[in-house]
């Protein structure tokens, strides 16, 4: 909580007795930034959309979340291709008996 209030994403409750009293928005918002934490947005992307979150701005939520989606489409597309690559050097690996593993050789190039 104390990390995300110093990131100016939720305020500090007041103090009741020295301990810090969280409220039902409290929550709320925290549920909020994690679950866009969850689906890849940054702090600043989430400050954003808490931001939007009280308004009406539908264009600009959605130009958001296609701009995350076009993140996660290369991210994934680059996993792909790691995947790809070191399943063929393993197979490559496995079939060899002599000389310097393959999977070595690739990281060292």
């Amino acid at each position: 909580m104390r990390f995300y209030q110093r990131k100016g994403l939720l305020e500090t409750p007041t103090r009741d007795e020295g301990i810090r009293r969280y409220g039902s928005e409290d929550v709320r918002r925290l549920r909020f930034i994690r679950q866009a934490q969850t689906a890849g947005f940054t702090l600043q992307q989430i400050r954003e959309l808490l931001l939007l979150d009280s308004g009406t701005d539908r264009a600009r939520v959605r130009a958001l979340a296609q701009t995350r989606i076009q993140d996660l489409d290369r991210r994934i597309a680059e996993l792909t291709t790691a995947r790809d690559s070191l399943r063929r050097l393993s197979k490559e690996c496995a079939e060899g008996t002599s000389g310097p593993c393959p999977i070595l050789e690739a990281f060292e190039s």
